[in-house]
């Protein structure tokens, strides 16, 4: 082989360079021409002399003759019966399944063709036909292995129906690596609820896990990119966990990690917003269903090098090799860092949710759902609560409370109406009348607690007597009642005074003299 092949355009060129012009052109100045270095040059002239060719070539001389009779073994005559040929682009494919090997597949091809190619040369033919394909195709790429993932730089314009204001809208791609099966959708944003969200998507329509996920490193899944350690996003290492996939980002500066899915995002953007450009988008969803059947039209579409579409080799590939999804999808969860408050609440976005009064003024890590929010200390979680949206805004579990905290936390009017009611209807009247006589009731509270206290001792015959005379006199401070019980006041009789009648005289006048 030469040291620098030629195209057969070159090729071509360099022959009527030489022997098709009216002047003589030289070795050195066709080397110019064709930018290539005069040995090789020279090295092609001598194949061609070899080969027995001249000038001009036969008109029906196609490429692949041409090539033949350059590049023939010495051995072989030009013209003469090759050795059976493997089906190259099925090679290919099968070089994609786990255990596979090349040793593998050349043992079978001489069973089937004793005749056939050692196996030196039949790993060099494989590697010339592996070397005309597609550059992110000469990666190799296991069954289920991986999926490229990244955001393409190119937006979708979308129009609001009712302003006529146009919003953009990221394109996200994935590319399978064994199958080059591609998902595409648009997302509002790159930022992390669109960045797993669109994740979680692709797992359901790829109907199972493959065993890595390799992103750009994007902010919003990574936090911190190193050719070493990379530090993730919680949230995404989260997810990754619930699907039970690894996150491998590309490495800083290193083109060839994410080849793949910058040649689908190449081919997306040809493929979806080429063919959308005209059309007029007023929603994401009507957007992304005009993604859908594009990459429909994609997927199905065979690969000129391997004759198969990428969804039949999906599913010859990929989808058997792909692990099952779990039982519920995974719910967008985001984390933060939040320090608890001396009033044992901690607040996340604008509310106020409690936490085991322990804790207090500690950092613990708060996880944050559409529904709720939970929070974890050391790894263990200690409080959960139905996320608020309005309304009040706190939200407080007794049990988190201090003892004493949650004792008056009870307190109520109803609350103190209840245990009054099991010793009568006078206290019940008694309890009403203190909590009247105060601008709050909330300030009544400790009376008649106080109260309801000095009556644990008396029967309920006592109390509801001394209930009686308190509300006989207006007795409605703690101090009062309890005067009433420890001078035995309510089994003395009123001394009141009836009123005294009017008196009748003739020197009194009347309020008719007034008239």
């Amino acid at each position: 082989m030469p040291a620098l092949r030629l195209s057969m355009r070159q090729i071509r060129e360099l022959f009527r360079l030489k022997f098709g012009s009216l002047l003589p052109t030289s070795d050195r100045q066709i080397a110019a021409q064709l930018g290539v270095a005069r040995s090789t040059v020279a090295e092609y002239l001598e194949r061609a002399h070899v080969a027995g060719l001249s000038w001009p070539l036969p008109p029906d001389l196609s490429d692949a003759e041409l090539e033949e009779r350059l590049f023939a073994r010495p051995n072989i005559r030009p013209g003469a019966r090759r050795r059976p040929e493997p089906d190259w682009a099925a090679m290919h494919r099968e070089l994609k399944r786990p255990g596979v090997t090349l040793m593998i597949l050349w043992e079978e091809y001489r069973a089937a063709h004793p005749d056939g190619y050692g196996y030196s040369r039949f790993c060099e033919l494989y590697r010339e036909f592996e070397a005309r394909l597609a550059p992110s195709m000469r990666q190799p790429h296991l069954a289920g292995d991986k999926v490229f993932v990244d955001y393409s730089g190119k937006t979708l314009p979308i129009r609001d129906p009712a302003t006529g204001a146009v919003r953009p809208a990221q394109l996200f791609i994935a590319v399978l690596g064994a199958s080059n099966y591609t998902y595409a959708e648009a997302t509002w944003t790159q930022t992390l609820p669109d960045w797993i969200g669109a994740h979680v998507r692709m797992l359901e329509a790829f109907q199972g896990c493959p065993r890595l996920i390799v992103p750009d490193n994007l902010k919003s899944g990574v936090l911190k990119a190193s050719f070493y350690d990379p530090e993730l996003n919680r949230s995404y290492a989260h997810m990754a966990h619930a699907y039970s996939v690894g996150i491998l980002p590309a490495r800083p500066r290193r083109p060839r990690d994410k080849a793949k899915v910058e040649a689908g995002v190449r081919i997306a953007q040809y493929f979806i917003l080429g063919r959308l450009r005209n059309l007029p988008f007023f929603s994401l969803a009507e957007a992304n269903g005009a993604i859908d059947r594009v990459l429909e039209d994609l997927n199905t579409r065979p690969q000129r090098r391997l004759g198969l579409s990428r969804r039949e080799l999906f599913e010859q590939l990929d989808r058997p090799a792909l692990r099952p999804l779990p039982d519920t999808p995974y719910e967008y969860a985001e984390w933060k860092l939040v320090r608890v408050g001396p009033d044992y609440h901690v607040e996340v976005a604008g509310f106020y949710y409690s936490v085991p009064a322990a804790l207090i003024r500690q950092q613990i890590d708060a996880r944050l759902t559409a529904t709720t929010v939970e929070f974890f200390h050391r790894g263990q979680r200690v409080a959960a609560h139905a996320r608020r949206h309005g309304g009040e805004r706190h939200s407080t579990v007794p049990e988190h409370m201090p003892a004493a905290h949650r004792r008056y936390a009870e307190w109520s009017p109803e609350r103190f109406e209840r245990d009054a009611g099991d010793l009568g209807p006078n206290t019940v009247a008694l309890i009403r009348a203190i909590l009247a006589s105060r601008p709050h009731p909330e300030q009544g509270f400790r009376t008649c607690r106080g109260v309801l206290k000095l009556f644990r001792g008396p029967n309920r015959a006592r109390a509801e007597a001394v209930s009686a005379r308190a509300l006989e006199i207006g007795a409605t401070t703690a101090d009062s009642i309890a005067s009433i019980l420890r001078n035995n006041l309510d089994r003395v009789r009123s001394t009141a005074r009836p009123e005294a009648p009017a008196l009748d005289h003739a020197n009194i006048r009347g309020s008719r003299y007034f008239h």
